[in-house]
């Protein structure tokens, strides 16, 4: 009888080691946040009142979330390694003052490690209303994660009047060689990463920022994280503003889910065709989604129900852009859990003058 027991419980364990081997687990996503102002009611649009900020704090350990390091999503975007539902990780832009007086002691209070992303010129003239390095170190030493906004926080999907594909990309590297110098002086090490300012990109200033060899490169862009995410440019979602630091918002942008893209068009070069034919994507697994529930999105254009075919989806489209830059976002809904999944890019027309944005 004895040895019989002990089969069947060594037969249960052999069972139970084959199923975590061998199947698959179960796809996930994560959420990055960018937060900038905390408690800054006189700067409405890149603030988060403090009321807001403490009830999505709430929100996130009374609803089972994990909040880590950023490291640990973008390593697991390097790795192709699912990332476990309900992750987030928080980034702060900029570097205003409030990151020290009000967020820093809140996200202690909860043990939620952060991200900023320093605008290092900031920093470096001593604008009012900035940190300090030497804030920034006291933080540093008890554990706060601080990378690269870039040096001077230039737009840099503007190019440069007069400049050619060469000297534009010149531009941007002097930036980013800039800010690199300025980390490794005052910090010790260069930084792994870099968050675009206002979130603006096209491939020149992709590859320019590859040619640094940081470790993942962060947009504005809407929407999850998965290991299929592009590393050069990993989508955070936005807390700020009126209508963008409700708690309901807050709810629904942690809930949506990553959708993989295997191509899109118009791509990431620099926009010249001011009337693109179509919009859309091949979509990697067309099978996860419901028929009938992908969209596509156009800034200026708004939302329209798309076409599908095997595995693309696309909008037609013979109307010229007028804005210098919009996004482009492909949608549908998982036929399993009914969850929204999106993708974005970003298209900008680089050398349409700033005020034609």
């Amino acid at each position: 009888m004895r040895q019989g027991k002990i089969l069947f419980f060594s037969l249960c364990l052999l069972a139970w080691w084959l199923a975590a081997v061998f199947v698959p687990l179960a796809r996930a996503d994560g959420t990055i946040l960018i937060y900038h102002r905390f408690g800054e009611e006189r700067w409405p649009t890149t603030n988060v009142p403090l009321d807001r900020f403490r009830r999505q704090l709430d929100y996130l350990r009374e609803h089972g979330y994990r909040v880590v390091p950023l490291a640990e999503i973008a390593g697991a975007v390097r790795a192709g390694r699912p990332i476990p539902d309900k992750t987030v990780a928080i980034t702060v832009d900029d570097g205003f003052l409030s990151t020290y007086t009000v967020a820093w002691p809140l996200l202690r209070r909860y043990g939620y490690p952060f991200t900023v992303f320093l605008y290092v010129e900031a920093l470096e003239r001593g604008y009012r209303n900035f940190l300090t390095w030497d804030q920034v170190r006291e933080m540093a030493a008890a554990g706060v994660d601080f990378q690269d906004h870039s040096y001077g926080h230039p737009r840099f999907g503007r190019r440069p009047a007069g400049a050619d594909d060469a000297a534009y990309r010149l531009w941007v590297e002097e930036d980013l060689r800039r800010s690199r110098r300025v980390f490794a002086k005052r910090l010790g090490q260069p930084p792994r990463y870099l968050a675009l300012p206002y979130g603006e990109y096209n491939r020149l200033v992709l590859d320019a920022a590859a040619g640094f060899g940081y470790e993942a490169v962060f947009s504005q862009d809407p929407g999850a994280v998965s290991d299929e995410s592009d590393i050069l440019r990993l989508p955070r979602e936005p807390i700020l503003g009126r209508e963008w630091s409700t708690l309901d918002h807050f709810a629904k942008v942690i809930n949506r889910r990553d959708l993989p893209l295997a191509d899109f068009w118009p791509g990431l070069e620099p926009l010249r065709d001011l009337a693109p034919p179509a919009f859309g994507a091949r979509i990697r697994h067309p099978e996860r989604y419901r028929p009938g529930s992908f969209a596509v999105y156009v800034s200026e254009l708004g939302w329209r129900p798309a076409r599908v075919k095997g595995d693309r989806v696309w909008i037609d489209n013979d109307r010229p852009l007028g804005r210098r830059q919009n996004r482009v976002m492909v949608s549908a809904r998982e036929k399993e859990t009914g969850r929204v999944a999106l993708r974005f890019w970003l298209l900008i027309d680089d050398r349409r003058p700033a005020e034609g944005n």
